[in-house]
């Protein structure tokens, strides 16, 4: 069988990750960025220094800014973009010949501002009913290109198609299941990154472990009620893309949601951290729309809402943490 051609949209950390294991696995891969000054820096030096400092980017791997080049007849087009920029870069993809023809894998976490749609549904909404699957679970990026043995999930609602990707994707290193809740797993691959805030600013105010695992099980909990009430499926929030996405994130030094809350807990303003990172740390825009279909679909959510007020009212942590400990008496 004729190996496919493989687009990845998004030079970022991740992104840059998935094309160099592909490319190890013998695939052709485009890497499409969206700095024309980036991309031909990343030709010049081969090493990702912004996002992926010391892994050599292999030779066989394509990098360009040109979006049509990078499309130009692959047949799986991976979307590894910052999630509130993905409908914008979908707007151009459907001015290029043959979008529709490919399959879309999306890698992005995350929940758009202002709709509250998953990624998913944004793919859906720009690029009708093209052929779609969802990638998520722990992955920091840097851990996964030095070959660190690591596990995630690929969701789809077509059987072979998620059959078929896992062969592709999924090598000695980089183990991949595959599962039918497309909704369950993106919302664990995005809601995650609001509680790894929460276990940041916990280890910013200097608290210990007890307060830390407290966070991890009520904040799978919320998860799960949110998850279920819009149609996911339980047990997808025990697994790799839930609970596994959940602690690696709230627990990783290379955690960037992880490492904003931990900066606003020492006493850092977001503007002037959020200016101090050249990644994207999703879990701050997540948090907004987290907030916002906690209220949609009435989900009691009280980890979700005081990251909320410390991000967006300006609410003092240890007033937050005070006041979630001070609640009204409850069974688990």
């Amino acid at each position: 069988m004729k190996r496919p051609e493989i687009a990845i949209l998004g030079d970022g950390g991740w992104g840059t990750t998935l094309a160099i294991l592909l490319a190890r696995k013998g695939f052709q891969v485009s890497l499409w960025g969206a700095f024309r000054d980036y991309v031909r820096y990343l030709n010049k030096k081969r090493i990702n220094t912004k996002f992926l400092p010391g892994i050599k980017i292999p030779r066989n791997i394509e990098i360009t800014d040109n979006l049509e080049w990078a499309l130009a007849q692959k047949e799986i087009v991976v979307l590894a973009i910052p999630a509130q920029y993905l409908r914008n870069i979908l707007k151009r993809v459907k001015k290029c010949n043959g979008y529709q023809k490919a399959i879309y894998l999306s890698a992005s976490k995350g929940i758009e501002l202002g709709t509250l749609r998953r990624m998913s549904e944004v793919v859906y909404d720009e690029l009708g009913k093209v052929k779609l699957a969802v990638l998520s679970g722990p992955t920091i990026a840097h851990e996964v290109a030095i070959g660190i043995p690591t596990a995630c999930v690929i969701a789809t609602k077509d059987k072979k198609i998620g059959q078929w990707l896992q062969e592709i994707f999924m090598g000695e290193h980089l183990r991949i299941y595959t599962n039918d809740d497309i909704v369950g797993v993106e919302l664990g691959g995005s809601l995650k990154n609001v509680i790894a805030i929460a276990c940041g600013i916990s280890d910013g105010l200097g608290f210990g472990t007890n307060t830390k695992a407290a966070l991890l099980a009520r904040g799978l909990a919320e998860i799960s009620r949110l998850g279920e009430a819009m149609g996911a499926k339980p047990s997808t929030f025990s697994g790799i893309s839930g609970l596994g996405d959940l602690v690696t994130t709230c627990i990783s030094p290379y955690s960037r949601n992880r490492f904003v809350g931990e900066q606003i807990g020492r006493g850092k303003a977001l503007k002037e951290i959020i200016a101090h990172m050249e990644m994207v740390a999703e879990g701050i825009s997540t948090t907004k729309s987290a907030y916002g279909l906690s209220r949609k679909y009435k989900v009691d959510m009280p980890i979700t809402k005081e990251v909320y007020c410390v991000l967006y009212r300006n609410k003092s942590p240890f007033k937050a943490v005070r006041d979630l400990m001070t609640r009204a008496r409850k069974c688990e």
